[in-house]
């Protein structure tokens, strides 16, 4: 299966001047252009012996700070991150033919944001953050059920739910970012943000990377 990309380019000159205010421009598109959950990316980790592993999960918010989404800190992304901080984000936009790379570094976000966040998640969900010990063997359905139930008489719609302690938000710091345009005959756009190791309040450079 071959797909034949034929959008306009993506020159040095159309960039942003930081890869925040072009992920907007480029999220904005996404959203515009009727794909399914734009913001959902690929998470990729590894754990402290260099074995990868990735998973979708859904980016909530971003700044200049950097990207964040939320995960049960015992799930096997949560450990591996904990070994070893180094992660890559990517948005695979397939139907606008772009895509979009983060790499650099994760961190928890405070216990305020995170359960600030956690207020605004639809009761069903917060629950859900209670039953399920992410990435954990269970034995069936029907135990990851019961205890949902268990905790649906303790917390019936209405009442408020603290957020888990085992819960909260990973904000990934970049140190690069690479926004991928596909284009004719396989010579795609590759443009990619540079920021110097331990420089995060640094300037940002660009370098074209061949396709």
């Amino acid at each position: 299966m071959r797909a034949h990309y034929r959008a306009t380019g993506l020159s040095e000159e159309d960039l942003a001047p930081t890869p925040f205010e072009q992920f907007t421009r480029w999220f904005t598109d996404a959203s515009r252009g009727g794909l399914h959950e734009p913001n959902a990316m690929v998470v990729s980790t590894a754990d402290e012996r260099g074995r990868p592993s990735s998973r979708t999960v859904l980016l909530k918010r971003y700044d200049e700070r950097g990207f964040v989404f939320f995960t049960h800190y015992g799930s096997r992304k949560g450990r591996e991150l904990e070994a070893n901080p180094y992660v890559s984000l990517l948005f695979p936009w397939h139907g606008i033919a772009r895509q979009v790379i983060i790499s650099g570094t994760a961190e928890r976000i405070g216990r305020d944001e995170t359960a600030a966040y956690f207020r605004t998640r639809p009761h069903g969900s917060q629950l859900g953050a209670w039953a399920s010990d992410q990435s954990a063997r269970v034995e069936s359905r029907a135990d990851l059920d019961r205890v949902y139930e268990e905790l649906a008489a303790r917390y019936p719609e209405g009442e408020d739910v603290p957020a888990p302690p085992h819960w909260g938000g990973i904000r990934v710091r970049p140190s690069s970012a690479e926004f991928w345009q596909g284009r004719e005959n396989r010579l795609h756009d590759r443009l990619r943000y540079v920021r110097a190791e331990g420089d995060e309040g640094g300037s940002w450079t660009v370098e074209r990377l061949s396709p």
